[in-house]
């Protein structure tokens, strides 16, 4: 039987890295693109989103993760979570890390041209739910009724 320590840094952690599910959407949505080309929204305005969709994502995961640092809690999720962040984008969404995330990949389809790219975004966001459904009952187990008091007052995601 693993020691305590051991099974709580197992508790909330997914089989794959969140950053990894959105690379591989995206990769897998190039790749579409280059087989099945499929125009989202060409020229500047496309390009100007999907800039502003990669800014947004910056600040957002920037900001998250400095909030992390404040709180003195890993980033990471396969770390024991030592508490919970109700500032920064923390007050409007209980994964901003994540939201950032999406976004990058939204901007990166818009940037890019590539309609394959966003709809991606699909199943990437079906994954990330079952890793967010595991990692919030990890929190909840770990933190009790002030983690059950911070999803009622957050959405998961906006």
């Amino acid at each position: 039987m693993p020691r305590p320590g051991v099974r709580e840094r197992l508790a909330g952690r997914s089989a794959v890295p969140p950053p990894l599910v959105y690379l591989v959407a995206i990769l897998v949505g190039l790749l579409l693109g280059r087989r099945w080309p499929l125009s989202l929204w060409p020229g500047p305005p496309g390009r100007r989103l999907g800039g502003l969709c990669l800014l947004a994502s910056a600040v957002v995961a920037g900001l998250a993760i400095w909030e992390c640092w404040r709180a003195r809690t890993s980033i990471r999720p396969d770390a024991p979570s030592t508490a919970i962040v109700r500032t920064g984008p923390y007050r409007w969404s209980r994964n901003p890390m994540y939201l950032g995330l999406a976004a990058l990949q939204a901007g990166a389809g818009l940037w890019l041209d590539n309609a394959w790219v966003v709809l991606m975004l699909i199943p990437a966001l079906v994954v990330m739910n079952a890793v967010i459904t595991a990692e919030e009952r990890y929190l909840q187990a770990r933190f009790g009724a002030p983690y059950r008091e911070y999803k009622r007052a957050v959405r998961r995601w906006l």
